[in-house]
């Protein structure tokens, strides 16, 4: 009767992983290595300058620590909910957890480049099943009534990482040095594996499901597994290194990202064809899920790219070191804390289209108040600035994941999960990708327009020129110096509001969009997915 119920939409808590203890003991145990994932790519960042010092290497170089890690990355997590059906979910997450902190180990010790960026692709190859499968687990954990708060957990660990990285990481490396970044992970990797192996069960429902599915034998979708390779890691790459490479104009993007589109399209129609797909995109014939993964994507895009925007806004205009500009995130990262668990308990209690609709708009009008940020922003400005849109992002990743899984087989869910995180990512990888080019354009224009104004001509040059002149005892070049670098900080102030205009735009957009799920009741929605 437990095996039927399990096979079908209904939850069951045949599939727990909480065995004999309390499910939120579970909770704070598989938190712990995904939180440790998350909070390591956002301290890497920090750290790529003191890297490239310490090895000697350029800064085009030492971008392969990141580019590496997040191709790895990108690559695994669509292929962690096979591999977590096929080797089992409770020892994918602990080689996950042992590769993860393997790895780290290697990346605090490596000797040069070339063994860090191998270390790092390892690193990412482990990183990338952690998240995947903590979903997956809280999902047959908890009943749909309760999933709210179980997954407002899990908020915490991909909200509040990415906020409280760029601090951290600042710290470390101007009081230590950028081997710690890595070390650190050692003995939280080494603590996770311990409690994972205590207290998280492996429920013979899960057993018997996986047998079942594979009792004729292991086979892979190579081909599946292929695409995937080919279609996600060149897209990353292209995402990544597209601006450096200046877009299409140079032959490497345009080659790295028509791979990605073929092998991608390719990948759509094969996998829908495919017997046992390595991904199961007929999940997104449910209705529900497909919105989910669009609502999850532009989420990943605002807070990615906010996230990475408004310290590099602190440093470059305002002229903030790494640690102070990660400061004024954490401020609202101690919102979002606050607001978490507010958005669990209404998780489970509201339909949730009204929590994600009003959180879209606030995060839309928290976009429009950076843009009225200007060169004379203070400390607290910034700050503000970010709480207003931190307060929000709870209600947003909260509902998502909670009814994400709604109407889908509780077999479904390590796909399910897995998807759901492929389009975070790839929503940061979009995100970091369009602001940052979008900022270089705007930049460009900005300088371009304000340029023209500095001739004899215009009576606000002659001013500036006198103040100018004042500052350097009458020197006229040191006093053009001066105003170019001012002509250079207006100019990235405004290609800096420019983007998050563009990026309320998106949000404003996307909002209506939430209407098109069904309202949300338990698990009474059809499954709609396919096998």
């Amino acid at each position: 009767m437990a095996s039927a119920a399990a096979s079908g939409n209904q939850w069951t808590p045949s599939r727990s992983a909480a065995g004999p203890y309390s499910p939120w003991l579970i909770v704070a145990i598989i938190s712990i290595p995904t939180f440790m994932e998350v909070l390591d790519t956002a301290i890497a960042n920090v750290a790529l300058d003191h890297i490239g010092g310490s090895l000697s290497v350029t800064t085009d170089q030492v971008t392969w620590v990141l580019t590496s890690y997040l191709v790895a990355n990108a690559i695994i997590i669509p292929l962690s909910g096979w591999l977590s059906d096929a080797i089992g979910r409770k020892r994918y997450f602990t080689l996950s957890i042992i590769l993860f902190t393997a790895a780290s180990l290697l990346c605090g010790l490596a000797p040069n480049l070339t063994t860090l960026i191998i270390a790092r692709v390892l690193q990412g190859i482990g990183g990338g099943g952690l998240a995947p499968v903590e979903q997956s687990i809280l999902a047959d954990t908890f009943p749909p009534e309760k999933r709210g708060m179980a997954f407002a957990a899990f908020a915490i660990v991909v909200v509040v990482g990415p906020v409280l990285g760029p601090t951290l990481g600042g710290y470390i490396v101007e009081y230590a040095s950028w081997h710690w970044v890595f070390l650190i992970n050692v003995p939280v990797g080494i603590l996770a594996v311990f409690l994972v192996q205590a207290f998280v069960a492996e429920p013979e429902q899960v057993e018997k499901d996986r047998k079942a599915r594979f009792k004729d034998g292991l086979r892979i979708d190579y081909i599946g597994v292929a695409l995937v390779v080919l279609g996600l890691g060149f897209l990353e790459y292209t995402l990544d290194s597209g601006l450096r490479e200046d877009w299409f104009s140079s032959n490497l993007i345009i080659v790295t990202a028509s791979i990605a589109a073929v092998s991608l399209i390719a990948l759509v129609l094969w996998e829908l064809n495919h017997d046992d797909p390595v991904v199961n995109l007929r999940l997104m014939k449910n209705r529900n899920f497909s919105m989910t993964l669009l609502i999850m994507t532009v989420t990943g895009v605002i807070l990615f790219g906010t996230t990475q925007l408004i310290p590099q806004m602190l440093q470059q205009v305002m002229g903030y070191s790494s640690l102070d500009a990660g400061l004024a995130l954490t401020f609202g990262g101690f919102a979002t804390l606050i607001a978490v668990p507010f958005a669990g308990k209404l998780s489970d209690k509201v339909d949730v289209r009204w929590l994600l609709f009003p959180a879209l708009l606030v995060q839309g009008a928290a976009l429009w108040n950076m843009g009225q940020l200007n060169t004379d922003m203070s400390f607290t400005d910034a700050a503000i600035a970010r709480l207003y849109q931190s307060i929000a992002l709870p209600f947003l990743f909260v509902p998502i994941n909670a009814v994400a899984y709604v109407g889908l087989k509780q077999t479904q869910t390590a796909q399910a999960s897995s998807l759901l995180n492929v389009c975070r990512n790839l929503g940061g990888s979009i995100g970091i990708s369009l602001a940052q080019t979008k900022l270089a354009n705007s930049m460009q224009v900005h300088q371009a327009e304000m340029v023209q104004h500095l001739n004899p001509l215009d009576p606000n040059y002659n001013q500036w020129m006198a103040q100018a002149q004042g500052l350097t005892g009458g020197q006229d070049l040191a006093a053009l110096a001066i105003l170019y670098q001012q002509v250079q900080r207006q100019a990235a102030m405004l290609g800096f509001i420019d983007v998050f205009h563009f990026l309320m735009v998106i949000v404003f957009v996307v909002s209506p969009l939430v209407f098109l799920m069904r309202k949300s009741d338990g698990e009474s929605a059809p499954a709609g997915a396919g096998h």
